[in-house]
């Protein structure tokens, strides 16, 4: 290879010489001369490593996931509490409500009696109005039925007195008209 020179159809180019090394051409980590050099960096380096994420990356990182714990768990203990608040007001907002309605169902139950005797007292009252009415229109029905009786034997006397008149000519007496009407009353 080395001292070779390629041509192509085109045209000419210069070869390119690469030197051949004194060693031979390996790859410089597999080189079995420079092993105890790169163990040796290889620990210092691994110790190196070691020593800084033992000492500043790791308690780094417990500082932070112990900050994260305790701040979960705060939050925890406050949702918690929160949640108990929460069930304490729902509990006492039902109760309220509760109360309430049963305050609602007493008023509405005291009106509905007071109603109930208003509206008793207010008919107790016309009935009695009524009542009274009644008996005022039944004297005064009695009294014209009184004066009405009382004059139906002087309107049946005079009635038949002329039927009697027109009937037979003559008027009858007055006894005999009273005898008459007498008996047909009874």
């Amino acid at each position: 290879m080395a001292g070779e020179t390629h041509s192509t159809t085109e045209g000419t180019h210069e070869a390119i010489e690469v030197p051949a090394s004194e060693h031979g051409a390996s790859f410089p980590p597999f080189d079995s001369t420079t092993f105890a050099s790169q163990l040796l960096w290889l620990a210092i380096t691994f110790g190196v490593f070691y020593w800084i994420m033992k000492n500043v990356a790791m308690p780094r990182l417990a500082g932070i996931l112990e900050d994260r714990k305790d701040r979960i768990a705060g939050d925890l203990s406050e949702a918690n509490r929160l949640k108990d608040e929460t069930d304490a007001a729902i509990a006492a907002y039902e109760q309220a409500l509760a109360e309430a309605r049963n305050k609602a169902h007493g008023i509405a139950h005291d009106t509905r009696a007071k109603l109930k005797a208003e509206h008793e007292a207010r008919r107790e009252k016309v009935e009695a109005e009524l009542g009274a009415k009644l008996k005022e229109a039944e004297v005064h029905i009695a009294g014209i039925k009184t004066e009405a009786l009382s004059q139906i034997g002087e309107i049946a006397g005079e009635t038949a007195s002329a039927l009697v008149e027109q009937l037979m000519g003559k008027a009858p007496t007055k006894t005999d008209l009273t005898k008459a009407l007498k008996s047909a009353l009874d």
